[in-house]
């Protein structure tokens, strides 16, 4: 970096989670270099956060084996595109945000070509795909992981590496008022709420509402009064979860929301929804979850056969242990849904060991995460 030029990162991010991970990063950033300019891909958050987007975040958006073959030509195309334009212009940083498929092939590029890389958010190669390490290592300098079992795995195997925490362990409060959370989303104060999280993605949408909607007929078949909200990332697939309803007239009243999933995950007593993300808020707000998932068929016949874990969802790798109860494929169905879901919100006990456990895991992830990743970024530049 030149003594007047002020400092240029990249960063590409490929889906939500990862554009609430750049923004908290961006203004990590900021604080510690005023002045610093950011560009590459990311959604919304990233670039209200400053950073110039060169290309939409949603072309990167795409999940499952399967579909990530159709869209690879076009993904492709992209990945030369960026590395072009980071190769004429070279920042004197780039990050890469989790979509480590695309990520460290353009990593791998930038860094033969002298430019200091980052990866933040570890590949599962823990879970499979381990002959990817020497790629790794060969495209990044540093990975900053989210979660400490990550770290642990790339220390055992000689590759740079810093835990740096997760930031939405410092954005949600240690204590959540469930009663202000339902007063703000005008929900019944007195009858329980089963909170339903089909997923952000169409395609999750598409495999596992009617399952969820099943669940939820069966239980207020089973317990009248009990209330239900969905609540939805985009008006398509919230389109796609009303259209489902529509064909079920057994299914109670479902409250459909836009966005406000983490408030409508703090005002519930039990939350049933897709792997991802929104089971780490989940657990992060102290709240009994029941976890499904539902790929392509194909995707899964292919995944199976590579997986060796004993869990998938990030509640239990975490634990270490089955804390909460995982469906998968056709397990996803509606009355084991909703009897894993009445056994959650008739069992005073686990719920309160739940927390417990839940809130111990809180304190290890929080503690300023993104100013930790922004430290461990700086670091690679000398600063």
């Amino acid at each position: 970096m030149s003594g007047d030029r002020p400092l240029r990162i990249g960063l590409v991010a490929g889906e939500a989670s990862g554009d609430l991970l750049g923004a908290g990063l961006i203004q990590a950033l900021r604080e510690r270099c005023p002045g610093i300019e950011f560009e590459g891909i990311g959604g919304p958050l990233m670039q209200a956060a400053g950073c110039r987007s060169l290309f939409p975040m949603e072309r990167l958006s795409v999940m499952g084996l399967v579909e990530v073959l159709r869209h690879l030509p076009g993904l492709l195309r992209l990945r030369r595109q960026l590395a072009g334009h980071f190769l004429a212009r070279p920042p004197d940083l780039f990050v890469g945000i989790d979509a480590p498929d695309f990520n460290l092939g353009l990593e791998r590029r930038l860094r033969a070509a002298g430019i200091p890389v980052a990866h933040y958010v570890s590949p599962s190669v823990w879970a499979w795909r381990r002959y990817r390490l020497p790629r790794i290592a060969r495209s990044v300098d540093r990975m900053l992981t989210l979660f400490p079992f990550e770290a642990e795995f790339y220390r055992e195997h000689a590759v740079p590496v810093r835990f740096v925490g997760h930031p939405l362990a410092d954005m949600i409060p240690a204590e959540v008022d469930a009663a202000a959370a339902r007063r703000a989303l005008g929900l019944e104060p007195g009858a329980p709420l089963l909170a339903l999280l089909p997923g952000s993605r169409r395609g999750e949408v598409t495999r596992l509402a009617p399952s969820f909607i099943g669940a939820a007929a069966e239980l207020a078949r089973r317990r009248p009064g009990l209330q239900f909200a969905a609540p939805f990332a985009t008006a398509a697939t919230r389109a796609l979860f009303e259209a489902e309803l529509g064909r079920h007239p057994e299914a109670p009243p479902i409250r459909c929301l836009d966005g406000q999933s983490r408030e409508l995950m703090a005002a519930a007593d039990a939350v049933l929804l897709a792997s991802g993300t929104a089971t780490l808020e989940a657990l992060l707000l102290r709240r009994p979850m029941v976890v499904a998932y539902r790929l392509a068929p194909l995707s899964y016949r292919l995944l199976r056969r590579l997986v060796r874990l004993p869990y998938y969802s990030l509640p239990n790798l975490l634990a270490g242990e089955a804390l909460v109860e995982e469906r998968l494929q056709a397990a996803v169905e509606p009355v084991t849904l909703a009897d894993d879901l009445e056994r959650l919100l008739d069992d005073t006990p686990r719920r309160e060991r739940l927390a417990q456990r839940f809130a111990a895991i809180h304190e290890q992830l929080g503690g300023d995460a993104s100013g930790r990743a922004a430290e461990a970024v700086l670091e690679l530049l000398g600063r």
